[in-house]
């Protein structure tokens, strides 16, 4: 059955990806039916960055203590709710409390789905972290087709929420973990007083910007291209996102999960270069592949670290690192991109950067091979 857990996390991050991968396709769309400007719609995604890592500790904390499943189906309500609430709403204020609501859920989802795979496989836990984290670039690789072509934001919405609150509670009826007495571990309270533990979380803050960045932005960076190239790349992005993590995660497994981070930053820097340069092609396949693996390597080397008994709300709490990074890459970018174009993108450069040096800063002298 630990098999069949992968494939219920996988189909959970299918529909979770579509929060922030299908943000830019959803965007102008938003921009248009509510008649607002792009920096109240660029609160909502800061909000979704807010509410859904805010959740995760708390989701973790229930999921760890009494199994994912009751918590699961409450989560997957949730989440339908902001994309059936929002496809009926006219109001600016109304998407708020509806998008907040839809992304409590898809926070706790994200941690659920993810360590089912960090408590079940211990040995391969970077594939099978990337590997379920795969769908959270794969499901919105394949809406963002048909939602690019939408002349209006409530029909995907709609017929995305109501598939969500039929298939995903029918999937966590059978989620489960491990018993506790398989697991090591300390408590995630004792666990925030490591020093390593602050260092690597200021680590994933800054070096998620670059992908927030694209993926709230690139509505709007992007809007200069011809519709179908711009369709290709909004597609292509989610898709090496998704596509990256197994194979990222598996050659963790093999060589050390440090060793890995630091080339996805080493590459995120890249990426970031060619933001300024407008060579965005080059900007998503970069930003795309190796950004997308950057979470779920995250939660795997936490795991190592940490231990899998308190995991989901281990990982739940060091998510909401998410939140200040949605934060600088969504509103704060829009502001700086309004203020100065080049600043803006210097702006996503100098976090890259930073996130590496925190990263070297988090390795043990004695031991490099985490």
């Amino acid at each position: 059955m630990r098999k069949g857990y992968l494939i219920i996390g996988i189909v959970i991050m299918s529909f979770n990806s579509l929060y922030q991968y299908s943000w830019n396709v959803f965007e102008p769309l938003l921009k248009t039916g509510l008649n607002v400007s792009l920096v109240q719609i660029e609160v909502a995604f800061t909000l979704f960055a807010i509410f859904s890592t805010g959740f995760q500790g708390v989701g973790g904390y229930f999921a760890d203590r009494n199994g994912p499943r009751n918590i699961g189906i409450l989560s997957a309500i949730f989440s339908a709710t902001g994309f059936i609430g929002t496809s009926f709403i006219h109001n600016l204020y109304f998407f708020y409390i509806l998008w907040s609501i839809g992304s409590i859920g898809e926070g706790i989802l994200y941690g659920l789905a993810t360590n089912l795979a960090v408590k079940w496989f211990k040995g391969r836990r970077g594939f099978a972290v990337g590997f379920v984290s795969l769908g959270f670039g794969l499901g919105a690789a394949v809406a963002n087709i048909f939602i690019a072509r939408a002349v209006s934001f409530r029909t995907p919405m709609l017929i995305i929420g109501v598939a969500e609150i039929i298939l995903l509670p029918a999937l966590l009826i059978m989620a489960k973990y491990p018993e506790s007495s398989t697991m090591t571990g300390e408590k995630t309270s004792k666990n925030l007083r490591s020093r390593r533990f602050w260092i690597l979380y200021i680590s994933f803050i800054l070096g998620s910007v670059p992908l927030i960045v694209v993926s709230a932005s690139f509505g709007y960076l992007g809007e200069t291209l011809p519709l179908f190239e711009f369709t290709v790349l909004v597609s292509m992005f989610p898709l090496l996102s998704g596509v990256s993590r197994p194979i990222l995660g598996y050659v963790s497994d093999i060589i050390g999960r440090i060793k890995v981070v630091m080339v996805i930053d080493i590459f995120l820097i890249l990426g970031s270069v060619f933001l300024i340069l407008h060579e965005y092609v080059f900007a998503i396949v970069f930003i795309g592949f190796f950004g997308g693996a950057m979470i779920s390597m995250y939660f795997s080397l936490v795991g190592d670290i940490f231990g899998s008994r308190f995991s989901t709300a281990n990982n739940g709490v060091f998510y909401t690192g998410k939140a200040i990074s949605g934060f600088l890459g969504s509103t704060l970018f829009a502001a700086l991109f309004i203020f100065d174009h080049n600043l803006s993108f210097v702006f996503v450069l100098v976090a890259s950067i930073a996130a590496i040096l925190f990263l070297m800063a988090s390795v043990p002298r004695k031991n490099t091979n985490v």
